[in-house]
């Protein structure tokens, strides 16, 4: 690299050489010299990469809390190339890790150690290789807690009976620290999502013989109180919930809408059988539901021998998984309202493993 011409050039015409690839490119240079490193990690070049608002959306995979990671990788599907891609995590001092979330380009993963079992929450950015522990966890909450993360001055850690909340408060001398407060749920909230200001959550409100499933929002605005949920519901919506089994939200891509996934039934009895998978869109604003998508019938065949399928995504993508299926079925709604199915192959592991997941959103910007 002593040789090479790009030393000639002033670091402002690499920058904008640069700035105009694409992220998988700029990130696959930085691993080439010294030289190329520095100047892509620059504080320059990234506020030109900001003001692009650049990144790279992805399909990342978790690992259950009894398969955690000691490979120290994160795989992540990128859709737009149809291809697999492998981020390493070997910078991080932990032995297991356990991806959960993300957002805004910051990665959240349970981690431990063996000289410190007690699992604590971790952000990071993995194309940076900088990450933060966040003040310490009990492990209960990372077996039983749902974490939602806005960004890294939001973050949530809900359970049926409690929230934990964090925040800097915007001020880069204020000691942070977890605030605890009563969660107030009917049960434990299943998918819930981060819209903007508040939470929506799915709860089952009905009897040990029969699920009963109903939505419920709260706002996080006010952490001095008890959480308060309203129960979002609307005679016009009949038996939307009814139909479905096994419903999951899954945040889209506007904080206007959301997405409600499950099996269709055939029937109201008790175990009716599902003739396909539904996607169902929720306009927030107007509090209308729609049908997004309806999986086809020769790729629902893959999923009906399965006692139960994972649902996982966002931004206009949701990934479904099941047992024996050995790769994922992708729903995308597109700009003009279309939408298209399709299979993922490759899918890391073994094909008997429930694929969970969620999107990660790769940026080099990102600073913690």
């Amino acid at each position: 690299m002593e040789s090479s011409p790009f030393n000639n050039l002033p670091q402002d015409t690499l920058h904008q050489i640069f700035c105009h690839l694409p992220l998988r490119q700029i990130a696959a240079a930085k691993c080439v010299c010294k030289a190329l490193r520095a100047a892509l990690s620059s504080a320059s070049f990234l506020h030109l990469l900001r003001s692009q608002s650049r990144s790279l959306p992805l399909l990342a995979l978790k690992t259950s809390h009894r398969h955690v990671s000691t490979l120290l990788t994160l795989h992540s599907f990128d859709p737009a190339a149809n291809q697999w891609l492998k981020f390493s995590l070997s910078f991080l001092p932990f032995a297991g890790l356990h991806p959960i979330t993300s957002s805004n380009g910051l990665l959240y993963l349970w981690a431990s150690s063996p000289q410190n079992p007690q699992k604590a929450l971790v952000v990071c950015n993995p194309l940076t290789a900088r990450f933060k522990t966040l003040p310490q966890l009990g492990s209960a909450w990372s077996r039983h807690g749902a974490v939602l993360a806005g960004s890294l001055s939001a973050v949530l850690v809900l359970t049926e009976l409690a929230v934990l909340y964090y925040s800097q408060n915007g001020n880069p001398n204020f000691t942070p620290n977890w605030l605890k407060f009563s969660s107030n749920l009917p049960s434990k909230p299943r998918s819930p999502v981060l819209v903007s200001d508040f939470i929506l959550t799915l709860c089952d409100v009905g009897s040990p013989w029969r699920s009963q499933w109903a939505m419920f929002k709260g706002r996080i605005v006010d952490t001095d109180k008890a959480m308060q949920w309203v129960r979002l519901e609307r005679r016009e919506w009949g038996d939307i919930f009814d139909i479905l089994k096994r419903p999951r939200l899954v945040k889209a891509g506007s904080d206007r809408k959301v997405y409600m996934v499950g099996g269709l039934k055939s029937s109201y009895a008790l175990q009716s059988a599902c003739t396909t998978i539904l996607v169902l869109r929720l306009d927030l604003d107007t509090l209308e539901w729609e049908e997004a998508g309806r999986m086809p019938l020769e790729m629902y065949r893959c999923f009906v021998e399965s006692s139960k399928f994972k649902v996982f995504g966002g931004g206009n993508r949701v990934c479904f998984s099941a047992k024996r299926v050995g790769r994922l079925a992708l729903w995308e709604e597109f700009g003009d309202g279309k939408n298209a199915w399709r299979w993922v192959d490759g899918v890391p592991g073994s094909g008997d493993v429930l694929s969970r997941g969620f999107v990660f959103e790769a940026r080099l910007d990102v600073v913690l």
